[in-house]
């Protein structure tokens, strides 16, 4: 009896420790398992934060691709605004000139018209003795010219200087030579017909005599 309640007790401590070694076995699997689920979701939490980071770097990227596209269209528009003002302010400049040069001739044009009702005035103003020139008639006349006068030099009109002036083939026109003992050679020593500038442009070249 007592080597079979020996042997019973040997069996049962046997058996105890082959469940506590399934145990230790079983828990052993159990946290390897953990382990690995754990590892796993690690590195899929790794791969999910490559691809966020990839995806931000991507959407940051074409972000920067658009403004940049944007700052080079803008940069375009205007460069391109610049270009059509510089041509426009040429273009009114450009116009201004020729409405000047237009408005200048169509002027010099007037006042040559006008030039030859001068010279009437001073050839009949000239012809008139002293006590003529006394007459109602003649005062009439000088003061219609004299204001005639007056207009075309607030008009810019004047008369070229000739005689005593040295000769000057931009304001005169000879059309004869003379012998002098008051001027010397190439002195303007006659005006035939009175020349006269608008402006800074001669309207009409003085008519003299040159000293030869």
């Amino acid at each position: 009896m007592a080597v079979e309640e020996k042997e019973l007790d040997e069996q049962i401590k046997e058996d105890v420790n082959s469940s506590d070694a399934d145990m230790e076995a079983a828990d052993s699997e159990e946290n390897t398992a953990a382990e690995a689920e754990e590892s796993e979701a690690a590195e899929e939490d790794a791969e999910s934060g490559d691809k966020k980071e990839k995806k931000k770097s991507f959407l940051g990227k074409d972000k920067k691709e658009k403004a940049n596209k944007l700052q080079e269209k803008v940069d375009e528009l205007e460069d391109r605004v610049k270009r059509q003002m510089a041509e426009f302010d040429n273009f009114r400049k450009r116009s201004e000139k020729e409405k000047s040069a237009m408005f200048e001739t169509g002027a010099k044009s007037v006042v040559e018209k006008i030039l030859p009702v001068v010279d009437n005035f001073e050839r009949g103003l000239a012809g008139l003795s002293e006590e003529e020139m006394k007459q109602p008639f003649a005062e009439g006349m000088n003061m219609v010219y004299k204001q005639l006068m007056t207009e075309l030099e607030k008009l810019e009109v004047k008369p070229i200087e000739a005689v005593g002036c040295e000769f000057n083939p931009e304001l005169h026109n000879a059309v004869m030579q003379v012998e002098s003992e008051e001027y010397e050679s190439g002195i303007i020593a006659q005006e035939l017909q009175k020349g006269y500038t608008y402006r800074d442009s001669v309207v009409r070249h003085s008519m003299v005599a040159v000293v030869q």
